[in-house]
């Protein structure tokens, strides 16, 4: 049995990062016409920076007792489709306004002249993030209860009237598989440092082998452990957070997303690999993917293992842009010359497919 190893503890915030300073001032001036509830426009905003993330740099501002988010797209040179701040702005203010879990969105600025590049605001809150999936140190039943509403809250979501809400435009409906093989296809050749043999491998097998059916739902993109918030004490979703890759989508490629978790090797991205799951508490992949199947009306999800391996996929194909954008010194971690996640993620996908 391997034990449930302990939280490092890392602080969440620090110092802006030298290569993503923000003009002050400019951002100040801002503040004054745009947030309305600014508590005193005497005092200078104060601005520290999240440390985890690799994707859109965030944030933490504060005046006297107040306190937001800000995220903005990162600096530099960006491939297309990606860092669409807007939209992660628009999709959580319409889900908002019918009570599914988001912050409070406050204000959003495309005009790039103010502090380089567009930007967001939200409200600060109050919660838990786990970034070890293993969660240690808490009890097995709270473990066991934080996995099942994290499965709730997706089901949830995935069942959102997204026109309802002013999204039907959000997203193009129909064909996502293999219009998401297509953008990913692209993004991975323009971040692309390297033949990886698997890579090649999923690129030429997958878009033949994906699900024939259109479901359409809002997909979150990146919704797993670390990309929500937990009540301070209890173990219910507060927010979901990190919606850059959300659009209209099949609701399979989010579920299979979860699920990397238990093929991961990762300790930076997450994994369960290892754990004694049931002594820990937390639900095995067939015990989450029932829950889920449970809550949406499905009966089973067929030929789940290739929506898996696509699921992997994209990862790589997000995991080289981030180690590309690292390598050139616009990233949010030192450069490194070791691509090893995205080679282990694809051929784990290869051995997927196969089993």
């Amino acid at each position: 049995m391997a034990d449930v190893p302990s939280d490092p503890g890392a602080p969440s915030v620090g110092a802006v990062r030298d290569n993503q300073r923000l003009d002050e001032a400019a951002l100040q001036a801002w503040f004054r016409a745009h947030i309305a509830d600014l508590a005193d426009p005497a005092k200078p905003l104060q601005l520290q920076q999240f440390n985890r993330g690799a994707s859109n740099p965030t944030y933490l501002l504060g005046a006297g007792s107040q306190r937001w988010v800000l995220r903005k797209k990162p600096p530099g040179t960006l491939l297309p489709s990606a860092h669409q701040v807007d939209r992660e702005f628009r999709v959580m203010q319409a889900l908002g306004s019918i009570g599914f879990p988001v912050p409070r969105m406050r204000a959003c600025c495309e005009d790039a002249s103010v502090i380089g590049t567009a930007f967001y605001v939200m409200d600060f809150m109050e919660g838990r993030i786990f970034r070890d999936a293993r969660l240690p140190g808490l009890a097995p039943a709270e473990r066991a209860a934080i996995y099942d509403d994290l499965n709730a809250t997706l089901a949830r979501l995935h069942q959102v009237d997204f026109a309802a809400i002013g999204l039907a435009d959000y997203g193009r409906p129909g064909n996502y598989f293999q219009r998401q093989i297509d953008r990913w296809t692209r993004q991975y050749r323009g971040a692309e440092t390297e033949t990886i043999p698997a890579m090649e491998r999923l690129l030429a097998e997958l878009p033949a082998r994906m699900p024939a059916s259109d479901e359409v739902a809002i997909a979150h993109g990146d919704y797993r452990l670390e990309n929500v918030m937990f009540h301070p004490t209890e173990p219910r979703v507060i927010a979901v957070l990190d919606w850059e890759l959300c659009t209209l989508g099949h609701p399979l490629a989010d579920i299979a997303y979860g699920c990397i978790l238990y093929h991961s090797d990762s300790e930076n991205w997450g994994t369960l690999r290892g754990l004694d799951l049931r002594s820990a508490g937390i639900p095995d992949e067939d015990a989450y993917l029932a829950a889920y199947c449970r809550r949406t009306g499905r009966a089973a999800i067929p030929g789940f293992n290739v929506v898996l391996a696509f699921a992997m996929f994209r990862l790589a194909a997000i995991g080289q842009g981030v180690f590309k954008r690292n390598l050139v010194g616009i990233g949010n971690a030192p450069a490194s010359s070791d691509n090893r996640h995205t080679r282990q993620l694809a051929a784990t996908a290869c051995a997927i497919l196969d089993r």
